[in-house]
């Protein structure tokens, strides 16, 4: 449905994208992510047409869009702030892109009707939209959006202004209703959990290039660099270096996969593999602190505990190297301040590429 071939778009002499190659397919979700200035909402208004190409070409269908105007390439938008009009009613609003189409009065009631079911607003035509929530209002602009039955719906930031209850519900409705109506979407996002609950597949974008793309489970738990680990909100990352089966870095030693290639590396623990226990008691799990460190694990203090509902984040100084995270149930959680030994479960490991 969507192809990027080597797309560039500058501002003056940067460029904010730069030789994206990026494929989507019919009835597939992608989400891009990245940071602010990562250069993900103006790819997207290269798709729609609004941010020419200095090169590189963008196809729609396997055909090129060069010199097609917005309103001819068959794509929905859909933005953060909604951009409703507040002085029409709701079916209004849903209806301007068919009124501007020439579709019928009967027709456009038909449709406008239709929508407002699927996104739960049945009924809700003759509301003004000011008198709306933000969440009614998204589902507005998602109706809107999706009325002229657009080959392609692009949202940038869709969820952003709302709160995090309302976001994680919606998003999962709409990753419902895109299934059920089998509709090709491209997002932008700098939310990696929404990204990761609405996606079939993610782009991880730096600097105006992708730094990874696939899977959400793949980008999780294989992050392609530390920059990849370190925006997913992984910040256990070391330098290290592996030999025979093992990562020596400045927390010890630990074993790393079988075959894992020899020689310079970032070591990324996840919190979940660092396992703690106070001292005196053997921390569970098989990492090694080193050929001189004591058989109970390296030594750490709890510097101040993050309640997390479900667990609790421990952030812990180690007698060596940078500070660590850890996760356990509030159960078992140690105070701030006390003293704990870990260890680090080797299959809670990913080998990354060397920082440059």
């Amino acid at each position: 449905m969507v192809r990027l071939e080597s797309l560039t778009v500058r501002y003056g002499d940067r460029s904010v994208v730069d030789g994206v190659d990026l494929s989507v397919g019919a009835g597939e979700t992608v989400c891009v992510l990245g940071p602010s200035g990562s250069g993900k909402s103006t790819l997207l208004r290269a798709v729609a047409g609004l941010a020419p190409p200095a090169e590189g070409r963008v196809l729609l269908g396997g055909h090129d869009q060069a010199g097609v105007p917005v309103h001819r390439r068959g794509v929905g938008l859909m933005f953060q702030d909604h951009q409703l009009f507040p002085q029409h009613d709701v079916a209004a609003n849903v209806g301007f892109g068919l009124r501007v189409r020439g579709a019928g009065r009967t027709e456009r009631a038909a449709r406008v009707a239709e929508l407002l079911g699927l996104v739960g607003l049945a009924g809700a035509g003759s509301r003004t939209v000011t008198a709306l929530s933000g969440g009614e209002q998204q589902r507005v602009a998602l109706a809107r959006a999706l009325a002229p039955g657009p080959r392609l719906l692009m949202l940038d930031e869709p969820l952003g202004q709302l709160d995090r209850g309302l976001r994680e519900r919606l998003v999962v409705e709409l990753r419902s209703l895109f299934r059920r109506l089998g509709t090709t979407v491209l997002a932008v996002t700098h939310d990696q959990g929404e990204a990761f609950a609405l996606a079939d597949r993610v782009v991880v974008m730096r600097e105006g290039r992708v730094e990874q793309a696939g899977s959400p489970v793949e980008v999780w738990s294989r992050p392609a660099s530390e920059f990849v680990a370190r925006f997913l909100g992984f910040s256990n990352v070391v330098a290290a270096t592996v030999a025979a089966g093992t990562a020596h870095c400045a927390w010890g030693a630990i074993e790393v996969s079988e075959g894992a290639v020899e020689g310079p590396a970032a070591l990324l623990v996840r919190p979940g593999g660092v396992h703690v226990a106070a001292t005196g008691a053997p921390a569970v799990g098989r990492g090694r602190p080193g050929a001189d460190g004591p058989a109970t694990g390296l030594g750490c203090v709890v510097r101040s505990r993050t309640f997390r509902g479900d667990h609790v984040v421990l952030h812990l100084q180690p007698e060596r190297g940078p500070a660590l995270e850890a996760t356990c149930s509030l159960r078992t959680a140690p105070e701030e301040g006390a003293a704990v030994r870990v260890a680090i479960d080797p299959a809670e490991t990913v080998l990354l590429p060397p920082s440059m």
